[in-house]
Protein backbone atom coordinates (compact mmCIF):
# COMPACT_ATOMS: atom_id res chain seq x y z
CA UNK A 1 0.00 0.00 0.00
CA UNK A 2 1.23 3.50 -0.80
CA UNK A 3 3.08 5.44 1.89
CA UNK A 4 2.86 9.23 1.77
CA UNK A 5 4.02 12.13 3.93
CA UNK A 6 2.30 15.49 4.30
CA UNK A 7 2.62 18.60 6.48
CA UNK A 8 0.35 18.31 9.52
CA UNK A 9 -1.64 21.02 11.29
CA UNK A 10 -3.55 21.75 14.49
CA UNK A 11 -6.56 19.97 12.98
CA UNK A 12 -4.58 16.71 13.06
CA UNK A 13 -4.03 16.90 16.84
CA UNK A 14 -6.70 14.36 17.89
CA UNK A 15 -5.42 11.88 15.30
CA UNK A 16 -1.78 12.14 16.28
CA UNK A 17 -2.73 11.87 19.94
CA UNK A 18 -4.18 8.44 19.21
CA UNK A 19 -0.86 7.46 17.59
CA UNK A 20 0.98 8.78 20.65
CA UNK A 21 -1.22 6.73 23.03
CA UNK A 22 -0.85 3.50 21.06
CA UNK A 23 2.93 3.92 20.73
CA UNK A 24 3.67 4.92 24.32
CA UNK A 25 1.55 2.08 25.75
CA UNK A 26 3.31 -0.40 23.45
CA UNK A 27 6.64 0.90 24.77
CA UNK A 28 5.34 0.49 28.34
CA UNK A 29 4.44 -3.14 27.68
CA UNK A 30 7.77 -3.93 26.04
CA UNK A 31 9.80 -2.34 28.84
CA UNK A 32 7.58 -3.39 31.73
CA UNK A 33 7.23 0.18 33.01
CA UNK A 34 4.39 2.70 33.26
CA UNK A 35 5.02 5.50 30.75
CA UNK A 36 1.70 7.19 31.56
CA UNK A 37 0.52 7.27 35.17
CA UNK A 38 -2.64 5.19 35.34
CA UNK A 39 -2.03 3.91 31.83
CA UNK A 40 -3.51 0.49 32.60
CA UNK A 41 -6.89 2.13 33.20
CA UNK A 42 -8.89 2.51 29.95
CA UNK A 43 -10.91 5.35 31.48
CA UNK A 44 -7.66 7.17 32.28
CA UNK A 45 -6.46 6.84 28.70
CA UNK A 46 -9.83 8.02 27.45
CA UNK A 47 -9.62 11.17 29.59
CA UNK A 48 -5.95 11.86 28.87
CA UNK A 49 -6.80 13.99 25.84
CA UNK A 50 -8.61 16.42 28.17
CA UNK A 51 -5.32 16.93 30.03
CA UNK A 52 -2.94 16.85 27.06
CA UNK A 53 -5.05 18.40 24.29
CA UNK A 54 -3.95 21.97 24.98
CA UNK A 55 -0.28 20.90 24.97
CA UNK A 56 -0.61 19.08 21.65
CA UNK A 57 -2.38 22.06 20.10
CA UNK A 58 0.28 24.47 21.44
CA UNK A 59 3.04 22.36 19.92
CA UNK A 60 1.14 22.20 16.62
CA UNK A 61 0.58 25.96 16.47
CA UNK A 62 4.22 26.76 17.23
CA UNK A 63 5.86 23.92 15.29
CA UNK A 64 8.54 24.66 12.74
CA UNK A 65 8.36 21.19 11.13
CA UNK A 66 5.31 18.97 11.59
CA UNK A 67 4.85 15.87 9.40
CA UNK A 68 2.30 13.09 9.21
CA UNK A 69 2.87 9.69 7.59
CA UNK A 70 -0.13 7.99 5.99
CA UNK A 71 -0.59 4.59 4.41
CA UNK A 72 -3.54 4.30 2.07
CA UNK A 73 -4.92 7.50 3.58
CA UNK A 74 -4.67 6.31 7.21
CA UNK A 75 -2.35 8.12 9.66
CA UNK A 76 0.38 5.79 10.95
CA UNK A 77 3.04 8.11 12.40
CA UNK A 78 4.12 11.68 12.95
CA UNK A 79 7.05 13.85 13.98
CA UNK A 80 7.43 17.55 14.78
CA UNK A 81 10.01 19.98 15.96
CA UNK A 82 10.04 23.56 17.26
CA UNK A 83 12.54 26.37 16.82
CA UNK A 84 13.19 28.56 19.84
CA UNK A 85 15.85 31.09 18.98
CA UNK A 86 18.63 29.10 17.35
CA UNK A 87 17.65 25.81 19.00
CA UNK A 88 15.70 23.09 17.20
CA UNK A 89 13.97 20.56 19.45
CA UNK A 90 12.22 17.40 18.34
CA UNK A 91 9.17 17.49 20.62
CA UNK A 92 7.44 14.25 19.64
CA UNK A 93 8.00 11.40 17.25
CA UNK A 94 5.77 8.30 17.23
CA UNK A 95 4.86 5.54 14.79
CA UNK A 96 2.13 2.93 15.29
CA UNK A 97 3.65 -0.31 16.63
CA UNK A 98 2.60 -2.36 13.58
CA UNK A 99 4.46 0.10 11.32
CA UNK A 100 7.69 0.35 13.30
CA UNK A 101 11.03 -0.89 11.94
CA UNK A 102 9.78 -0.40 8.36
CA UNK A 103 11.54 2.87 7.53
CA UNK A 104 8.61 5.17 8.34
CA UNK A 105 10.35 6.69 11.35
CA UNK A 106 13.55 7.35 9.44
CA UNK A 107 11.67 9.29 6.77
CA UNK A 108 9.68 11.29 9.35
CA UNK A 109 12.82 12.17 11.29
CA UNK A 110 14.59 13.40 8.16
CA UNK A 111 11.73 15.82 7.51
CA UNK A 112 11.05 17.04 11.06
CA UNK A 113 14.61 17.17 12.44
CA UNK A 114 16.88 18.47 9.68
CA UNK A 115 20.52 19.43 10.03
CA UNK A 116 19.84 23.02 9.06
CA UNK A 117 22.37 25.15 10.90
CA UNK A 118 20.52 25.45 14.22
CA UNK A 119 22.92 26.33 17.03
CA UNK A 120 21.71 23.26 18.94
CA UNK A 121 19.57 20.24 18.05
CA UNK A 122 17.81 18.68 21.03
CA UNK A 123 15.60 15.71 21.90
CA UNK A 124 14.07 14.59 25.19
CA UNK A 125 13.98 10.91 24.26
CA UNK A 126 12.37 7.79 25.69
CA UNK A 127 14.68 4.86 26.36
CA UNK A 128 13.33 2.92 23.36
CA UNK A 129 16.54 1.55 21.88
CA UNK A 130 15.22 1.64 18.30
CA UNK A 131 14.35 5.33 18.55
CA UNK A 132 17.59 6.16 20.36
CA UNK A 133 19.56 4.49 17.54
CA UNK A 134 17.83 6.77 15.03
CA UNK A 135 18.64 9.83 17.14
CA UNK A 136 22.30 8.83 17.40
CA UNK A 137 22.43 8.48 13.62
CA UNK A 138 20.86 11.95 13.41
CA UNK A 139 23.83 13.34 15.33
CA UNK A 140 22.48 13.85 18.86
CA UNK A 141 23.92 12.11 21.91
CA UNK A 142 22.73 11.42 25.45
CA UNK A 143 23.93 13.99 28.01
CA UNK A 144 22.01 12.87 31.13
CA UNK A 145 18.83 11.06 32.21
CA UNK A 146 15.67 12.83 33.38
CA UNK A 147 13.55 11.19 36.10
CA UNK A 148 10.14 12.17 37.46
CA UNK A 149 10.21 12.62 41.26
CA UNK A 150 6.84 12.71 43.01
CA UNK A 151 5.07 12.40 46.35
CA UNK A 152 1.81 13.37 48.01
CA UNK A 153 2.48 17.06 48.72
CA UNK A 154 2.61 18.61 52.18
CA UNK A 155 3.08 22.14 53.43
CA UNK A 156 6.81 22.70 53.94
CA UNK A 157 8.45 25.56 55.82
CA UNK A 158 12.03 26.38 54.85
CA UNK A 159 13.93 29.53 55.77
CA UNK A 160 14.95 31.58 52.73
CA UNK A 161 15.70 35.16 51.73
CA UNK A 162 13.86 34.71 48.42
CA UNK A 163 10.80 36.81 47.71
CA UNK A 164 8.18 34.88 45.73
CA UNK A 165 5.62 36.62 43.53
CA UNK A 166 2.89 35.02 41.38
CA UNK A 167 2.96 36.24 37.79
CA UNK A 168 0.62 36.68 34.84
CA UNK A 169 1.44 37.38 31.21
CA UNK A 170 2.66 40.91 30.46
CA UNK A 171 5.47 42.34 28.30
CA UNK A 172 7.54 43.05 31.42
CA UNK A 173 7.11 39.52 32.80
CA UNK A 174 7.96 37.92 29.44
CA UNK A 175 11.17 39.97 29.27
CA UNK A 176 12.20 38.87 32.77
CA UNK A 177 11.51 35.23 31.92
CA UNK A 178 13.47 35.62 28.68
CA UNK A 179 16.49 37.01 30.53
CA UNK A 180 16.47 34.03 32.90
CA UNK A 181 16.16 31.58 30.00
CA UNK A 182 19.06 33.22 28.19
CA UNK A 183 21.20 32.83 31.32
CA UNK A 184 20.27 29.18 31.97
CA UNK A 185 19.37 27.72 28.56
CA UNK A 186 20.98 30.15 26.13
CA UNK A 187 17.80 31.01 24.22
CA UNK A 188 14.45 32.67 24.85
CA UNK A 189 11.10 30.96 24.32
CA UNK A 190 8.34 33.49 24.66
CA UNK A 191 5.71 31.31 22.95
CA UNK A 192 6.11 28.58 25.54
CA UNK A 193 5.85 30.97 28.48
CA UNK A 194 2.73 32.55 27.03
CA UNK A 195 1.14 29.09 26.82
CA UNK A 196 2.39 28.00 30.26
CA UNK A 197 0.92 31.11 31.86
CA UNK A 198 -2.53 30.07 30.62
CA UNK A 199 -2.16 26.56 32.06
CA UNK A 200 -0.18 26.84 35.31
CA UNK A 201 0.53 29.31 38.05
CA UNK A 202 3.85 30.96 37.36
CA UNK A 203 6.15 32.45 39.98
CA UNK A 204 9.18 34.72 39.90
CA UNK A 205 11.76 34.46 42.66
CA UNK A 206 13.57 37.63 43.71
CA UNK A 207 16.63 38.42 45.78
CA UNK A 208 17.59 42.02 46.51
CA UNK A 209 14.76 43.07 44.16
CA UNK A 210 16.35 41.22 41.24
CA UNK A 211 14.71 38.19 39.57
CA UNK A 212 16.83 35.08 40.20
CA UNK A 213 14.50 32.39 38.91
CA UNK A 214 11.06 31.26 37.85
CA UNK A 215 8.84 28.22 38.23
CA UNK A 216 5.40 26.87 37.35
CA UNK A 217 3.10 24.89 39.66
CA UNK A 218 -0.14 23.08 38.85
CA UNK A 219 -1.37 19.50 38.50
CA UNK A 220 1.60 19.29 36.10
CA UNK A 221 4.54 21.41 37.22
CA UNK A 222 7.68 22.89 35.72
CA UNK A 223 9.73 24.21 34.19
CA UNK A 224 11.95 25.82 36.85
CA UNK A 225 15.07 27.85 36.05
CA UNK A 226 17.28 29.39 38.74
CA UNK A 227 20.44 31.47 38.57
CA UNK A 228 21.71 29.72 41.71
CA UNK A 229 21.25 25.97 42.18
CA UNK A 230 21.42 26.39 45.95
CA UNK A 231 17.96 27.99 45.82
CA UNK A 232 16.26 24.74 44.73
CA UNK A 233 15.36 23.54 48.25
CA UNK A 234 13.50 26.78 49.02
CA UNK A 235 11.84 26.89 45.59
CA UNK A 236 10.74 23.26 45.74
CA UNK A 237 9.46 23.67 49.30
CA UNK A 238 7.34 26.59 48.12
CA UNK A 239 6.09 24.66 45.06
CA UNK A 240 5.16 21.59 47.12
CA UNK A 241 3.33 23.79 49.63
CA UNK A 242 1.37 25.46 46.85
CA UNK A 243 0.41 22.08 45.39
CA UNK A 244 -0.71 20.85 48.81
CA UNK A 245 -2.84 23.97 49.37
CA UNK A 246 -4.49 23.54 45.94
CA UNK A 247 -5.04 19.80 46.37
CA UNK A 248 -2.84 18.99 43.37
CA UNK A 249 -0.47 16.05 43.03
CA UNK A 250 3.13 17.20 42.94
CA UNK A 251 6.07 16.00 40.91
CA UNK A 252 8.96 17.43 38.91
CA UNK A 253 11.07 16.29 35.95
CA UNK A 254 14.65 16.31 37.24
CA UNK A 255 17.87 16.15 35.21
CA UNK A 256 20.11 13.99 37.36
CA UNK A 257 22.95 16.50 36.96
CA UNK A 258 20.90 18.84 39.22
CA UNK A 259 22.44 17.68 42.50
CA UNK A 260 20.75 20.33 44.62
CA UNK A 261 17.27 19.25 43.50
CA UNK A 262 18.05 15.51 43.68
CA UNK A 263 19.45 15.72 47.21
CA UNK A 264 16.55 17.81 48.46
CA UNK A 265 13.82 15.66 46.87
CA UNK A 266 15.28 12.40 48.14
CA UNK A 267 15.57 13.89 51.64
CA UNK A 268 11.84 14.71 51.45
CA UNK A 269 10.94 11.13 50.53
CA UNK A 270 10.09 11.74 46.88
CA UNK A 271 9.93 8.59 44.73
CA UNK A 272 11.51 8.19 41.30
CA UNK A 273 9.38 6.74 38.50
CA UNK A 274 10.75 3.70 36.72
CA UNK A 275 10.09 5.37 33.35
CA UNK A 276 12.79 7.88 32.41
CA UNK A 277 14.01 9.95 29.49
CA UNK A 278 17.37 10.93 28.03
CA UNK A 279 18.30 14.51 27.25
CA UNK A 280 20.08 14.33 23.92
CA UNK A 281 21.81 17.11 21.99
CA UNK A 282 24.36 17.57 19.26
CA UNK A 283 26.72 19.38 21.67
CA UNK A 284 26.76 20.28 25.36
CA UNK A 285 25.04 23.57 26.24
CA UNK A 286 23.01 25.13 29.01
CA UNK A 287 23.21 25.02 32.79
CA UNK A 288 20.99 22.07 33.57
CA UNK A 289 22.22 21.83 37.13
CA UNK A 290 20.08 24.97 37.53
CA UNK A 291 17.00 23.64 35.76
CA UNK A 292 13.96 21.34 36.05
CA UNK A 293 12.11 20.32 32.89
CA UNK A 294 8.52 20.94 31.88
CA UNK A 295 6.21 18.08 32.87
CA UNK A 296 5.33 16.13 30.79
CA UNK A 297 8.73 16.64 29.11
CA UNK A 298 7.68 17.19 25.50
CA UNK A 299 9.84 20.33 25.42
CA UNK A 300 12.50 21.92 27.59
Amino acid sequence: MSLTFRPASVADSPTIFQIFEASIMDLSRRQGVMAVTGGNDPAMLESLWQHRGSLFEHLARTADQFWLAERAGQAIGYARSIRRGQMRELTDFFVLPIEQSAGVGRELLARAFPRDGAAHRVIVATSDSRAVALYLKAGVYARFPIYYFSRSPEAVTLATDLIVEPIAASPQVIEMLAALDLAVLGHRRDADHLWLLTQRQGYLYYRDRQPVGYGYVSASSGPFALLHATDFPAVLAHAESQAAAAGHPFGVEVPLVNRAAVDYLLSRGFQMDSFFAFFMSDAPFGRFEQYLFTSPPFFL
